[in-house]
């Protein structure tokens, strides 16, 4: 008998300014699969999908939207932080390496047990890739 996952409750969403530059980082660097992606006329990113393991991000084009209030408080998003668990903490480092991105922390064995280092993509967001897995509560 096959069990089902859970459903993913917490999906980051992102705005890239070059969402075609963050979706090629993400999966030809960092190793996540694209799930989708919807573009519009322009070419711009609508809405896209990827997945790294049972997590997912959710990416697209900063779009003008002056006209709501959510288009407003949208376009003065800053850079996030997201954390995401590797198995190999080293080769996930070097292959960010190898394709250019700029590591901020190098790899480290921490004092809570994790090894981990942390990137800075071209538009300010802060990736940490680490071994420490988080768990949510049970019950």
């Amino acid at each position: 008998m096959t069990s089902m996952a859970e459903p993913l409750t917490v999906c980051p969403g992102l705005r890239y300014h070059d969402a075609q530059a963050a979706l090629s980082l993400l999966r030809d660097t960092f190793g996540f699969t694209e799930v989708v992606r919807y573009e519009n006329e322009d070419g711009s990113i609508a809405h896209a999908e990827l997945a790294y393991g049972n997590g997912m991000v959710m990416l697209g084009s900063v779009r003008d939207e002056p006209d709501t209030a959510y288009g407003r408080a949208r376009a003065q998003l800053g850079p996030a932080s997201l954390y995401v668990v590797v198995q190999d903490v080293d080769a996930h480092h070097d292959r960010s390496v190898a394709s250019g991105a700029a590591v901020l922390a190098p790899p480290a064995d921490q004092d809570y047990g994790s090894r981990e280092y942390t990137v800075r993509d071209p538009e300010g967001n802060l990736w940490t890739f680490g071994t420490y897995v988080p768990q949510p509560p049970s019950g």
